[in-house]
């Protein structure tokens, strides 16, 4: 996606999705004639990296459901997807399980009572670590971009945050809303 005017509309990723319809990323892919698609690597119940944690405003001993995914973008890797919830939110529903969900992750929040109200997010810069450089099949010593999204419900409650990691070459553009003309 380097090099392409790509801007990427935050909302879709927000709002529940319709029976049978696919996900966004799918959606937002076919409108540039590509192809889009996920790979599962992990889910279930794991300890929460320091930024994550407080993020979601956890202790030090509660743990977090996470879903690892590895974004694709005509069958090549373009972004770790990383999302976690707190297991007072997730801990025994299909989140926690190593398969698809139905509708997406959002869609069952909500049927949960869980609606997204706030999103903040956090842009960063760093080198990719080993394990970032295997899945998105970069060399040694990459820069990456991290995008932290925390979703946060009417009350304030954390509900799911979200770590982006993609090749530092792409250029984000966010865009909430319709701007005026």
């Amino acid at each position: 996606m380097a090099g392409d005017a790509w801007i990427s509309e935050t909302a879709p990723y927000l709002a529940p999705r319709k029976p049978g319809q696919s996900d966004a990323w799918t959606d937002e892919a076919a409108l540039r004639g590509r192809r889009g698609g996920q790979r599962l690597l992990q889910a279930g119940e794991t300890d929460a990296p320091d930024d994550i944690r407080t993020a979601l405003r956890l202790s030090a001993d509660e743990r977090v459901v996470v879903r690892r995914r590895l974004i694709l973008l005509d069958e090549q890797p373009v972004e770790l997807a990383d999302s976690y919830y707190p297991v007072a939110i997730a801990g025994g529903t299909p989140l926690a399980e190593p398969r698809k969900v139905p509708g997406g992750a959002v869609t069952l929040l909500g049927e949960l009572g869980y609606t997204g109200a706030e999103v903040v997010e956090d842009v960063s810069a760093g080198l990719a670590t080993a394990e970032e450089s295997q899945y998105l099949d970069l060399p040694e010593g990459s820069a990456v971009l991290r995008l932290l999204r925390l979703t946060s419900t009417a009350d304030g409650t954390p509900m799911e945050a979200s770590l982006m990691t993609m090749p530092a070459g792409r250029h984000l553009t966010y865009r909430i809303g319709k701007q005026d003309a």
